[in-house]
């Protein structure tokens, strides 16, 4: 399975205001749209975080990078992506007039942090730094944002540096939270020998007992890598071939 990690950045939409608090802005206030500043991507696994920014190329020959690793991937993990980066990424497929990438599934941690979890707070360096996996990158807010769309040399370094950064914990949190995450595209489909745990592959399990269903019972396993549980395909305790997230 192609994993994606994936990270955008987005400048701020620019308008008109008549006040600093609690503003309702009418389009015929907006100076200029928000627009995709740059992106941090990496395929699962593998070493090397590419970054793709306004700095470096155009527009257009940015997007296009970004449509092609997605064209590209079997799945897409990010942070809050459903949300933000995906539609964000896809208002811009179609401004290029680029059609859809080719399906993917999402693995959004942020609603894995909201559904399993009562963390203080659900923010990526929150969740990261108290799961000891590092933290982002720290920075000056704003400023940063508005030095890298006035061309700001200093500020796109370290622009890129916190891109990466988000990157890296993305895929350490990914890895920390994989047996909690529902929904999780069955690895066993893409390239995975039958019996295999469905979210990491690993082929070292444990039975333990049974998953009851209204009118079957399977036999149940948990990873012993990862933890994940999941259940036999067939509902005779027993048989090979253990595919399905319990």
């Amino acid at each position: 399975m192609k994993l994606l990690m994936l990270d955008i950045e987005t400048a701020p939409i620019q308008a008109y205001a008549w006040g600093l608090w609690d503003q309702r802005i009418a389009i015929n206030q907006i100076v200029s749209p928000g627009y995709t500043l740059c992106f941090a991507a990496k395929w699962y696994g593998e070493r090397s975080i590419q970054f793709h920014g306004l700095n470096t190329c155009e527009d257009k020959a940015m997007i296009q990078r970004a449509h092609k690793l997605l064209d590209e991937a079997d799945a897409v993990c990010h942070f809050n992506g459903r949300k933000f980066d995906i539609p964000v990424l896809n208002k811009e497929f179609v401004r290029h007039h680029l059609k859809p990438p080719s399906p993917y599934k999402q693995i959004d941690l942020l609603q894995t942090c909201r559904r399993q979890f009562r963390f203080e707070s659900n923010k990526l360096d929150y969740v990261s730094q108290y799961l000891g996996l590092g933290q982002k990158t720290s920075h000056k807010g704003m400023e940063l944002w508005r030095s890298c769309m006035d061309g700001d040399e200093s500020a796109w370094r370290l622009m890129e540096r916190y891109n990466r950064q988000d990157v890296r914990l993305l895929e350490k949190l990914h890895d920390e939270l994989r047996p909690w995450i529902r929904n999780y595209p069955n690895v066993n489909v893409f390239d995975a020998e039958p019996g295999c745990c469905p979210k990491c592959a690993s082929d070292r399990q444990q039975r333990r007992g049974y998953q009851i269903t209204t009118t079957r019972r399977y036999a149940r396993f948990q990873c012993r890598d990862c933890g994940a549980w999941y259940r036999s395909v067939a509902c005779e305790p027993g048989r090979a071939g253990y595919s399905e997230a319990a």
